[in-house]
């Protein structure tokens, strides 16, 4: 790896990390001062982010070795175009998320959400750029502690018990993950990812039972972060419980798991692995499809438009992990694509809900009939597109993403189910939003006698940052044709492992023995 992109590697850790404790630490009581550090360190991370996947778009995968021991025995961080996309993809979601926790006065309502959101994004892009699976384990625990405090950050009965919940479930996946990686260090003695893809392909035949063991595990604990049924109980309430602000940011939460799944069953689990290839996959395609429904009925039953965008992230989650799920190249680049869109429309959906009910005094996000409120046609107007976009309507992102893992996934012998799961759940979602937005914006509008609620402080920066998110998907769509030759070339990066296990461990990574 050239010093160059060494130093943008390492400035994406220590960037957040350094941020985070400085303002911990020296400005947790001047509110101004961690305003402009945190918008200071996410448009940096986001100049970053944008240098790597210029360089990562030119198919050199790096590697760089923490403290120049080179790996398996030493820590390594690892830039290839997954890694790159995920990066920029966090720096885009963060800043808006900062800009409209700011405009809406969220941060004021404790003293560390300022230092808590730049650890957050330390955990996030750790786990994006390591290439160690204990490493992997310790990023997730980072992100997680962060998103604990993030989730409670402004208290309340409802938002304590589902902190509760969400902290258990965590703990207990935390514990299933070590056990996992226990069993593959017992079995191959590393946890270096790349020399992981050496020693399960070479792996004797009586270890081979525990080696899948050990990846059946990895699953669970991935599917609960990515909330596959019937791992998903814990997110409905969770996202639904938290600030707008925070539910946002969580949009890419369940994205690490999904990435999690991607970088282990492509690179450690792939086809080289013999009787180990994809071990996964018997049952990961049904419990997708199973979370598409799931997720779309949970969205026709939702009573608040709070729970209708947690339901939509389970929804969409399923999509994403059913493409996954088929691991082909056509499938992975179609399903890369929709990791883009989900993660920004979900994102932009919670922070118009939040909006929403921000101006429905008395009534909040309740789906009914509530007092004409301020700026209705605005926000009116933004909910429509954020439906569409959810459910994948044409002419924004989500139908693009849905026609392209329809398109990818026609070579399986699932494609039937496939197909009618995400059609007959694209129809579901319509007629939910559909029935929410009639109520909240229509019928609404039309009740005479009724005063109209005021405009809360900070609107045009709140309505900006999300607006930009659905900005953010309209350039997805514009720009669909290199974001989608980028995906496609990521896709067959990952299913090529040997380029990666030679980044890693080959005589060019550097560092010493």
């Amino acid at each position: 790896m050239s010093l160059i992109v060494s130093w943008w590697v390492v400035a994406s850790l220590i960037l957040p990390a350094v941020m985070g404790a400085g303002i911990l630490l020296l400005m947790r009581h001047n509110l101004v001062l961690s305003r402009l550090a945190s918008i200071g360190s996410g448009l940096a991370l986001l100049v970053i982010a944008v240098a790597l996947l210029i360089e990562a778009d030119s198919g050199t995968i790096q590697s760089y070795a923490l403290g120049n021991w080179r790996a398996p025995f030493g820590i390594v961080l690892v830039l290839d175009r997954l890694s790159a996309m995920m990066l920029l993809l966090t720096a885009v979601l963060g800043l808006a998320v900062l800009f409209y926790t700011i405009a809406t006065g969220t941060d004021r309502k404790g003293w560390h959400f300022h230092p808590l959101f730049q650890f957050q994004l330390l955990g996030l892009n750790g786990a994006f750029l390591t290439g160690d699976l204990f490493n992997l384990f310790v990023f997730f625990e980072v992100l997680l502690i962060a998103s604990y405090g993030l989730m409670l950050h402004g208290q309340g009965a409802a938002r304590l018990k589902a902190g509760v919940q969400y902290v258990i479930i965590n703990l207990v996946g935390s514990t299933l993950f070590l056990v996992a990686v226990g069993l593959l260090y017992g079995m191959t003695g590393t946890l270096n990812m790349a020399d992981l893809a050496i020693r399960v392909s070479a792996a004797p035949a009586g270890d081979q039972g525990l080696i899948a063991a050990s990846a059946l595990l990895l699953t669970v604990v991935f599917g609960l972060k990515a909330a596959l049924v019937p791992l998903h109980f814990w997110l409905p309430g969770t996202y639904a419980a938290t600030s707008g602000a925070v539910a946002a940011l969580f949009a890419i939460m369940t994205k690490v798991g999904a990435y999690s799944i991607i970088r282990t069953n492509t690179l450690i689990f792939g086809e080289d692995a013999g009787a180990l290839a994809f071990v996964t996959g018997s049952w990961l395609l049904p419990a997708a499809l199973v979370t598409i429904v799931v997720g779309f009925i949970g969205l026709m039953a939702a009573r608040g438009l709070r729970d209708m965008a947690a339901w939509a992230i389970v929804g969409s989650m399923g999509t994403l992990l059913a493409a996954v799920s088929v691991f082909t190249p056509e499938a992975m680049g179609a399903a890369l694509f929709y990791v883009l869109h989900s993660t920004l429309a979900g994102a932009g959906l919670f922070l118009i809900v939040d909006l929403i009910a921000r101006r429905r005094a008395g009534h909040g996000d309740a789906i009914g009939l509530a007092p004409r409120f301020s700026q209705i046609e605005i926000l009116s107007a933004l909910f429509f597109l954020a439906a569409i976009a959810t459910v994948g309507l044409p002419p924004l992102s989500g139908f693009v993403g849905k026609l392209l893992i329809l398109d990818g996934v026609r070579g399986t012998p699932y494609v039937v189910w496939i197909w009618a799961v995400i059609l007959l759940t694209t129809v579901i979602g319509v007629i939910a939003f559909a029935r929410a937005g009639s109520l909240v914006f229509w019928k609404s509008a039309a009740v005479e006698g009724l005063m109209t609620t005021g405009t809360p402080r900070g609107s045009t920066g709140s309505l900006a940052a999300a607006a930009g998110l659905m900005a953010a998907l309209a350039a997805l769509t514009v720009l669909a044709g290199p974001v989608t030759r980028y995906t496609a070339d990521t896709a067959a990066q990952l299913f090529d492992p040997a380029a990666y296990i030679q980044a890693v461990l080959g005589p060019q990574s550097g560092g010493r023995r």
